[in-house]
């Protein structure tokens, strides 16, 4: 079974916890006598996360370093057996931390075996699985690579002795040529439950520092996440920056903060420490590998971004350590910026929300009949068949991919050439995504159900369980691309559903029925005018239909719409509005661009 080098750290935290506390008193001595009279120097897991994450290029990813040049991977792993000769006891516990966080058996020669026995016992008891150790006489026959570790003086950090010479030999590695970090992980099958348990120990780990998480239980394996409470919404808002601190961890404040595009509500600031924002660039670049780009690409990034949102600092992040040239427009770009660039700098792709990118295509199309684009990269709303069509036939697009993403916790989900409509590859080592019922009950696979979310890698503000407020089902799918696993198929947001009439109007399939009108963007809006409750359905399309027509086509395939009810026909108490509006005549949030999808007004505060 692998070990992981989290586990190590949460065992160290452990220890220094505990001598924080005035505990371990047998075990303070003992090092004492060996002439460490300052144990926290060394039991020190902020500045051992600090080495190993840059030793391994990502302590999280481990086993494995992305590379983002050439979309493969390194395989990191132990050597196997190390031997330590315990000549400076304050060297030798450094072989033994660093030595078990990279998975080695470790075997120390000592003739203070009281010592290093206590030692052991006391990482053991933080109850992370640890690698084999044991005690022998000094010169006793022991198999394994002799390591010598030179002695450090007291104020050495330990984030810079991870990159020693003397390190290297606990630890090797290979490069899986054409391997991707997808396919590396959808292969590690018989590791993938240890893998996942990992990292969910370190994530509650480190969530426990946080006022709000403080209470959470520990948590040993993948099975435990199901015992830990929902985080709802107003949960999260109450307790976020700016009105709390209680996700916070008291940790030293670093990377970047975003805010939520508040398409509904206020908004609320995302926290990312430095460590939070390397993990989420290193796991995305893969991710944009798989979503079509290649080496050389031009990319016109036309994601929102300013006020604080997201979209497209962190994008910028990401494209920025890929071997392509981007033009990061954001929603500022113009017909006259997508032509220029598509003429002189050859871009061949374009990512962005439909909202935002159709209509300009289609503006540039007429302008310039000749255009073409290769690749089309979209999220944040979906993107209809007929516009997918469009693009293919009128642009000679070659790839159309969704990524499903958040401010809250990144990438979600993405398509791969091999898959089409909403479904989408998970990445449960970045983003683990659960099915549940109304309740927080896990669902069984297969079934449709509400979505929560545990951030992996975002310790800051940390997400366990958390109702992202949209719908869907997972299930184990092995696709053509190469990777095994679960994929999601996103059914939109769980408010996208209206009761009218006393029936339920589902938002899909409203838009699914729309499409011979070539809609791109729909809203239903909900409200009431005097004693009459409205219904109002708005559409965008290239070429608006009356909105008589569209209401004739909705009130037959829809009954509940149209004029019948089950009740006095006298009363007037419903009625069915159509808007029928040319591209980019909805309203959009002005911060993430987004349209919302479904508003009912009546259940604002009156």
């Amino acid at each position: 079974m692998r070990t992981y080098p989290t586990d190590l750290l949460l065992a160290v935290e452990h220890v220094r916890s505990r001598f924080e506390a005035g505990e371990l008193g047998g075990l303070r001595d003992l090092l004492d006598r060996a002439g460490m009279h300052d144990p926290l120097v060394r039991f020190d897991d902020e500045e051992l996360f600090t080495g190993l994450d840059r030793l391994l290029g990502g302590v999280s990813q481990y086993p494995w370093q992305p590379l983002p040049d050439t979309n493969d991977v390194l395989e990191f792993g132990p050597v196997g057996d190390i031997v330590l000769d315990d000549r400076h006891a304050e060297a030798t516990l450094r072989g033994l931390l660093l030595g078990w966080a990279l998975g080695n058996r470790t075997t120390i020669r000592s003739d203070r075996p009281e010592l290093w026995t206590a030692v052991m016992d006391a990482l053991r008891e933080a109850g992370a699985p640890l690698p084999e150790g044991r005690v022998e006489k000094p010169g006793a026959e022991a198999a394994g690579t002799v390591v010598e570790v030179p002695a450090l003086p007291d104020d050495a950090a330990l984030s810079i002795d991870c990159r020693s010479p003397w390190v290297s030999r606990l630890y090797g590695f290979r490069h899986r040529r054409g391997i991707r970090l997808s396919q590396a992980r959808s292969d590690d099958t018989a590791e993938r439950e240890g893998r996942i348990a990992a990292k969910l120990r370190y994530l509650v780990g480190r969530a426990r520092r946080a006022p709000f998480h403080a209470g959470l239980p520990v948590v040993r394996e993948a099975g435990d996440l199901a015992r830990l409470p929902v985080l709802e919404k107003p949960a999260l808002e109450a307790h976020s920056l700016p009105v709390s601190r209680d996700l916070c961890s008291g940790d030293a404040p670093s990377g970047e903060v975003l805010r939520s595009g508040a398409t509904s509500g206020n908004p609320r600031y995302i926290v990312f420490s430095r460590a939070d924002w390397e993990n989420m660039v290193r796991e995305a670049i893969p991710v944009f590998y798989e979503l079509g780009i290649e080496s050389g690409d031009r990319v016109i990034n036309t994601l929102f971004g300013g006020g604080m949102y997201g979209g497209l600092t962190t994008s910028f992040s990401e494209l920025l350590r890929m071997p392509v040239e981007c033009y990061s427009t954001g929603q500022f770009a113009t017909v006259d910026d997508l032509l220029m660039l598509a003429e002189s700098f050859r871009a061949n792709v374009i990512i962005g929300m439909p909202a935002l990118i159709l209509p300009l295509l289609r503006d540039a199309k007429a302008r310039c009949p000749e255009l073409r684009i290769e690749k089309v990269i979209y999220g944040g709303t979906p993107m209809t068949e007929n516009d997918k069509t469009w693009l293919r036939r009128e642009l000679g697009v070659q790839s159309v991919s969704s990524i499903l993403a958040a401010n809250d916790g990144a990438q979600l989900g993405y398509q791969c050439a091999s898959l089409g409509g909403t479904l989408h590859h998970v990445n449960d080592d970045y983003n683990l995504i659960e099915v549940v019922d109304a309740d927080g009950a896990p669902l069984e696979d297969g079934s449709v159900g509400e979505l929560l979310i545990t951030s992996m890698q975002k310790f800051e503000g940390a997400l366990i369980r958390y109702r992202i407020g949209d719908m869907g089902r997972v299930f184990d799918h092995t696709c053509a691309c190469g990777v095994s696993g679960k994929v999601l198929e996103y059914l939109g947001r769980s408010d996208g559903l209206v009761r009218f009439k006393g029936e339920t109007v589902l938002y899909g399939d409203v838009l699914e029925l729309l499409a011979d009108f070539d809609v791109s963007l729909l809203q239903i809006e909900v409200f009431t005018e005097g004693s009459k409750e409205v219904l109002v359905i708005r559409t965008e399309s290239p070429n608006p239909p009356g909105p008589e027509r569209i209401r004739e086509h909705l009130t037959t395939k829809v009954p509940v719409l149209g004029d019948q009810q089950d009740f006095d026909a006298g009363l007037d108490v419903y009625e069915l509005r159509v808007e029928s509006l040319a591209e980019g005549q909805l309203p959009r949030n002005s911060v993430s661009g987004k349209v919302r999808t479904v508003v009912d007004r009546r259940l604002e505060a009156r």
